[in-house]
């Protein structure tokens, strides 16, 4: 590039001075730099974009795993039934409409996602501040004064096909209450579910929808009922539940196999490895039994008669033998 900038300038500037000859040729190198340097800086961007997706993701592109889910307030009155519920997801199996196609499950450790959280809030921070808007706080909570609490969490086994003892499907209940000192507070909040298997690391496997819990009040549990499809081993999983301030990135409370023995070491197995086992029961009628019992039957009468007959020719010999003796 020296060479060719060389060039150019001698072409040009034949007859400047030597110290105007190596000013242009400064001033061209300066512009080079000044234009490529950004096509540099963003290339490093992406770069970085991409490693970071690519941490995030990988435990997806290492396992492929699917999973149907519904969450609702579970003392609701307009609450589907159980029943109800899992028909709805298995109609949803049906359709193939999962939690990953909902974008409802994000394949991915506790510890990314929380990192996730902070970037967008950091993200929705700076573009507040560019727009002069009043800048909210987001790494606190709306209720400063207050304390959000997870009062109790417990699981249900629903279905085994296969009746190995491993479940397919399960349900998760958890009652979220908000301490203010003022019963008639509410906040609006969402969770964010776990498994480990096996002591594992927590991984994502359901978001639920925005919901509102209503101080201290017990009406207000939400439960989420799943049906693992696949990638899931036939394991023990425990359960950890995230509670969230709607628009605020740090985790308000937590509850998890730590606090319940009900979200400890669940059997559970995706549907792949729940096969229905079905008995097939097979008649075989045969003549050769029953032919074998009648030639077995007249080989004992056989020798019965046999034996009677050697019996009787002893008998009349001995008593022959009497008669010559006398």
């Amino acid at each position: 590039m020296n060479d060719f900038i060389k060039q150019l300038t001698l072409k040009v500037t034949s007859r400047f001075s030597p110290i105007l000859l190596t000013t242009l040729q400064l001033t061209l190198m300066l512009a080079l730099m000044m234009i490529t340097l950004p096509s540099f800086a963003i290339e490093a961007e992406s770069a970085n974009e991409i490693e970071n997706t690519a941490s995030t993701v990988g435990i997806a592109e290492a396992k492929v795993v699917l999973s149907y889910s519904r969450g609702q307030i579970a003392n609701s009155t307009d609450s589907a039934s159980q029943e109800q519920v899992l028909k709805n997801i298995k109609q949803r199996v049906l359709l193939g409409d999962s939690d990953q196609e909902k974008n409802k499950t994000i394949n991915t450790t506790r510890e990314d996602l929380i990192e996730q959280k902070h970037q967008q809030a950091r993200k929705q921070s700076t573009t507040r501040s560019i727009t002069a808007t009043p800048r909210l706080n987001l790494s606190s909570r709306s209720f400063s004064d207050g304390t959000f609490v997870i009062y109790e969490g417990y699981s249900q086994l629903i279905e085994d096909l296969d009746a190995d003892g491993y479940f397919q499907t399960f349900s998760v209940t958890f009652d979220a209450d908000l301490l203010t000192g003022n019963p008639h507070d509410e906040a609006l909040v969402y969770a964010e579910l776990y498994l480990s298997e096996n002591g594992g690391p927590w991984i994502h496997y359901y978001s639920t929808d925005n919901f509102v819990i209503h101080g201290e009040s017990s009406d207000d549990e939400f439960e989420v009922y799943s049906t693992l499809e696949q990638g899931f081993n036939t394991n023990h999983y425990d359960i950890l539940i995230d509670l969230y301030e709607e628009g605020y990135p740090n985790i308000v409370a937590s509850y998890s196999s730590d606090d319940s023995n009900s979200l400890y070491a669940l059997p559970l197995e995706s549907s792949d490895y729940d096969v229905e086992y079905v008995e097939y029961y097979t008649e075989v009628h045969s003549d050769g039994g029953s032919s074998s019992a009648f030639i077995l039957i007249i080989m004992v009468i056989a020798f019965s008669i046999r034996q009677f007959k050697f019996k009787k020719v002893i008998s009349m010999s001995s008593l022959m033998r009497m008669k010559s003796v006398k």
